[in-house]
Formats: structure tokens, sequence, C-alpha cells
């Protein structure tokens, strides 16, 4: 039997935030921050003198984080219940954040644009965002190939709203990850 990263679905977070680097002090928002895997990694990475704001749609993982990060002893984690669709809806200030990740959100949004939008509102001037998502045709399990988006197509879309693409992030098997800059 492998050891699974984690988070156990196939996605090494730690590997992916130490490949972030030099991340002490600064300022994280976790968009769709789900069970929050990205967020306690963050979390630690940040130390101290860093905060991770973790938003979520739903109340209840947003709990969970909130436990996860307690458990942990982690005090630089704060949760924002927000409608990532909507500009302005996380109520992050704007150009605070200096990384801002959207880790396996846009293939469940009909609006990634609106998503991508909020993102890079929040981000500062110089910041960095990364985005994780499914790749297509990796495999039979996960979302449907249907709502996958290919990295070049995905690329594209994030370059779109005013970010460049910086580099690609080894993200495993059946992930790629994207990071660009503000």
């Amino acid at each position: 039997m492998t050891n699974l990263p984690e988070s156990g679905a196939f996605l090494d977070t730690r590997r992916i935030v130490s490949a972030l680097g030099g991340l002490s002090g600064l300022r994280v928002a976790d968009l769709g921050c789900g069970a929050g895997f990205f967020t306690i990694d963050l979390a630690r990475a940040v130390g101290k003198d860093g905060i991770i704001s973790a938003a979520d749609i739903m109340e209840e993982p947003l709990q969970s984080v909130q436990a996860r990060a307690s458990a942990a002893g982690l005090e630089n984690v704060r949760t924002i219940r927000a409608d990532l669709e909507v500009l302005g809806g996380t109520k992050i200030a704007d150009g605070s954040q200096d990384l801002v990740l959207v880790a396996n959100v846009l293939f469940q949004s009909q609006k990634k644009e609106a998503i991508l939008a909020e993102a890079v509102r929040i981000l500062r001037s110089g910041g960095r965002l990364l985005v994780v998502d499914w790749k297509k045709g990796a495999g039979g399990f996960g979302p449907p190939e249907s709502l996958r988006t290919d990295e070049a197509t995905m690329q594209a879309l994030v370059g779109s709203v005013g970010v460049r693409f910086q580099q690609a992030l080894d993200a495993g098997a059946f992930y790629y990850a994207l990071l660009f800059i503000k």
C-alpha cells in the first residue's frame, strides 16, 4: 500500500506549498478551501506572522477548517463564508493578499471568470495566484471529463483576468498547478 498525502485525494498539498517557497509572514487567501488541506499546510508555512483567510460558501467545511487549525495549534487561520462567484464576495480588502490559491474549485463552476476576478481583486500588485485543478484525461475518477479544463485553456482563461503566467508546478498525475503573477 502506498502512502497518500494527508489530503488522501491524490494531491500532495505539502509538496505544492513547499514549491512556492518563502511564504513566512505572508497574507494568503485559500478560496474554496473545502476541508482545508491546503489551508493547514499554508498556515504552517506562513508562520505566526502570516495570516490565512480560508473562504468557502459552505459553513460545515469552514467549521472543520477551524477545528483542524485549532487542533494543530495554528492561530493564524480565519474562516470566511463567501460566494466566490460574486465580485467582493469574500469581503477581503482589495490588493491585500500576497498569494491567492484557487484549488479544486474552477471545475465546479460555470462562472470561472467571476471566481478568478475575485482572486485578482484581492491580490496585491506583484502577488501570486496559484490555480490547481484536475487534469483532463487523467483517469476514471474525479469529476467527469466534461467538467475539466485542459492546462492550456486554463492558462489562457486565468491570463485574461489581469495576471501573467509564471510557471507550472508539479501537482502529480491527476492535477496541474499553474502559478501566475499580478
